[in-house]
């Protein structure tokens, strides 16, 4: 191999060959791309196959690829997103922050591992991989529910609390070297202070001033907008570097100096991928350094670590939220996303170990503890709802009775007598919600989205928070009275989750002893007799459907005629 692989052009090619092949094994067991990538790493690195030897280039590409991470997650941290936060979000996060930090320096300490390891390991504990997060809730159409948008804010909140962390390790780095230089460490750290204040002064200026006319000249070229993109990330982050700083708060600087511009999405997106590109070298970097020899030493402590994360993060969020009045399903399922490290986690104590705060073997452990978890927890958030189903009667101790801060609770109109209950309130279950009420027929609408009940009760409809695949929460829904219920939640059939809601729908509708009719919606005609069969006695087929009325007008509309009813574009501005 050694022959073949004699030039870093060659190592690298080697390198990408191997992710691709090693990730698609990943995706085929259901895991993120990260654990695959440390796997490459591990693989390619001295206790495997010794590939890596381009160490020059690789620890470039790297440093890039955390450049550019730092900037997508400052370009997220808009002011107006930060001052958004609920309070929840906001308690949730500090909690959660607060006592994982406590409890896993406790466990560091009985472990042995020293106060300063312990006190590094216990805040990289803290951190959640928003990436990971974000697609999972994505795959599940779950990331505008309760849950999914608490779990965004506290998410949020982690991000900012590992910005303060680096920026503090960077002043303690810049301090600590200094010193040992023979110099006074605190004029070193007062300078690296005034030129983060330098800094921040000039990220304001150019916010202010240069930023967004700037970016809508550059938009005009979208290739010229992405070039100045990464070459802000890396102008600041060498910037950074060069007054102290460091790289990492360098490229989160110049993200937040474009998170007020009218195209930081168009940014974002357009980075992502070579965001992901540039951090396989990251990764691979990790692994590489990592003796497996050595690791046996640390199995225990990464079990340990592993199942804190893996059973307390997530008890520590179901408890401050059951305080705070929500139900335990959503404090559970919120809590669940917390149940895994993050690629920050990572970077932290590397940037521990570059400091000579830590030795490698931590380093080795978290990265241990990093592909326990992010591996168990893909599993954990994908069957969230078995895994609540399971745990349900364990878990009374943890909602206060009346759930006050559900929204179900907080101004629902009285839910009796209803004669269509709906489920899914987007444009197509609002328009059949807005004709049957003109009919005379009275509604209840059904979403777990806040934002969408909010908007069905400002349309005068009457509306419940809830989600159509808890058991709880049907069964206690007033459908006595009911005539039909009516799913149009579409079938979302993802790589990660084949749970059809239509079809669980149905099954605890029946259970629930529902009488009446079941009608849902189908995109596809192939759905059609899967739903008959699975008891629907209607399928709604909205295409079909459209298609059918739009046939009926152009047939028999004059041609003095308007083919569009002023009621129908009056009710589409309503639903969207």
């Amino acid at each position: 191999m050694d022959v073949l692989i004699q030039s870093p052009f060659a190592e690298i090619a080697a390198l990408l060959v191997m992710a691709a092949a090693v990730g698609l094994v990943g995706i085929l067991l259901r895991q993120p791309l990260i654990v695959s990538f440390i796997a490459v790493g591990l693989i390619a690195g001295p206790s495997a196959l010794d590939l890596v030897h381009a160490d020059e280039q690789i620890a470039f590409l790297a440093e890039l690829g955390i450049a550019v991470l730092l900037f997508l997650v400052g370009i997220k941290l808009d002011v107006k997103l930060i001052r958004s936060l609920g309070a929840v979000s906001l308690l949730t996060g500090l909690g959660q922050v607060a006592f994982t930090s406590f409890f896993g320096y406790l466990i560091g300490l009985a472990l042995g591992l020293g106060h300063t390891t312990s006190l590094y390991v216990a805040v990289a504990l803290t951190f959640s991989s928003t990436i990971i997060i974000v697609k999972l809730l994505s795959d599940k159409r779950e990331i505008d529910s309760l849950h999914g948008q608490i779990a965004l804010g506290f998410l949020i909140v982690q991000d900012l609390v590992v910005v303060l962390a680096m920026i503090v390790l960077s002043a303690i780095g810049i301090g600590a070297a200094t010193e040992g230089a023979g110099g006074h460490g605190g004029g070193s750290v007062l300078t690296v202070l005034v030129s983060g204040i330098a800094m921040v002064a000039l990220v304001v200026l150019f916010v202010r001033f240069v930023a967004t006319p700037l970016t809508e000249r550059l938009a005009r070229a979208p290739e010229l907008l992405v070039i100045f993109a990464i070459a802000q990330a890396a102008m600041f982050a060498a910037i950074g570097d060069a007054v102290g700083l460091g790289k990492e708060v360098g490229g989160l600087l110049a993200g937040v100096s474009l998170a007020s511009t009218p195209y930081r999405e168009t940014i974002a997106a357009r980075l992502a991928p070579l965001r992901d590109f540039l951090l396989l070298f990251f990764f691979i970097a990790l692994g590489a350094t990592l003796d497996l020899s050595l690791l046996g030493a640390h199995v225990t402590g990464a079990i340990i670590f592993s199942l804190f994360v893996l059973i307390g993060n997530p008890l520590i969020v179901l408890a401050i939220m059951g305080a705070m009045g929500y139900r335990k399903r959503t404090g559970f399922l919120a809590g669940l996303t917390v149940a895994q490290i993050s690629e920050f986690s990572l970077i932290f104590i590397a940037m521990g170990v570059s400091l000579g705060h830590v030795r490698d073997d931590a380093l080795g452990l978290v990265t241990m503890v990093g592909l326990v978890t992010i591996a168990a927890s893909t599993y954990m958030i994908t069957y969230s709802h078995h895994l609540y189903a399971w745990c349900e009667p364990l878990l009374g101790l943890f909602e206060r009775r009346g759930t006050p801060r559900e929204p179900s609770e907080a101004g629902a109109h009285e839910v009796t007598g209803h004669k269509v209950i709906i489920f899914g309130l987007g444009r197509f279950g609002t328009a059949i919600g807005l004709r049957l009420q003109r009919r005379g027929i009275r509604v209840l609408g059904v979403d777990f989205n806040p934002l969408a009940v909010r908007r069905w009760r400002e349309l005068g409809l009457e509306a419940e928070f809830g989600d159509g695949t808890d058991p709880e929460f049907i069964s206690e829904l007033p459908m006595s009275h009911a005539e039909w219920l009516v799913s149009t939640v579409p079938s979302h059939v993802t790589g990660l989750s084949q749970e059809d809601p239509r079809t669980t729908l149905l099954q605890l509708a029946r259970s629930a002893g529902f009488g009446g009719r079941i009608a849902v919606s189908s995109h596809h005609a192939s759905d059609t007799e899967t739903m008959f069969k699975a008891g629907a006695d209607m399928v709604l087929e909205p295409f079909q459907d459209a298609a059918d009325r739009a046939v009926e007008l152009l047939c028999g509309a004059r041609k003095e005629e308007r083919t569009v009813i002023p009621l129908i574009e009056s009710e589409a501005r309503e639903a969207s």
